[in-house]
């Protein structure tokens, strides 16, 4: 069994396709026309899994809600402190800014998407010898 993609409707393409692509480093995959709604695939190229974009031809005027089962994405990166300054660049905000947690010897983080999924990132662990 291998683990192969989530998926998450997004309200607007473009805003969703900056946040995962340009922010988080995700790239764009195959993308799918169904009957009533388009498929983008963004794909991890150091992981090979995948999130799907749904793009519904009718979206609610407020957009989706995200039922209290779904937690968030986490997503490894290299330097939290890089990644304030992108974030800030583009004019994203923390949702938790990097703290240090104890428990698992890092710092982590949580920003939100454009259609409020959370976004966990971690910072890469660097053991010292």
């Amino acid at each position: 069994m291998k683990f192969l993609h989530s998926m998450i409707r997004v309200k607007d393409e473009e805003k969703s396709l900056r946040f995962y692509c340009d922010l988080l480093g995700l790239k764009k995959g195959k993308r799918i026309r169904l009957e009533d709604c388009y498929l983008q695939y963004l794909v991890d190229e150091n992981t090979g899994v995948e999130i799907e974009l749904t793009i519904n031809d009718e979206t609610p005027q407020d957009g989706y809600s995200t039922g209290r089962a779904f937690g968030h994405f986490a997503f490894e990166c290299e330097d939290l402190d890089e990644i304030d300054k992108k974030i800030k660049e583009m004019g994203y905000s923390w949702e938790i800014e990097p703290f240090y947690m104890p428990e698992v010897k890092t710092r982590i983080s949580f920003l939100l998407d454009p259609d409020n999924n959370e976004i966990e990132l971690i910072e890469k662990l660097v053991l010292l010898a």
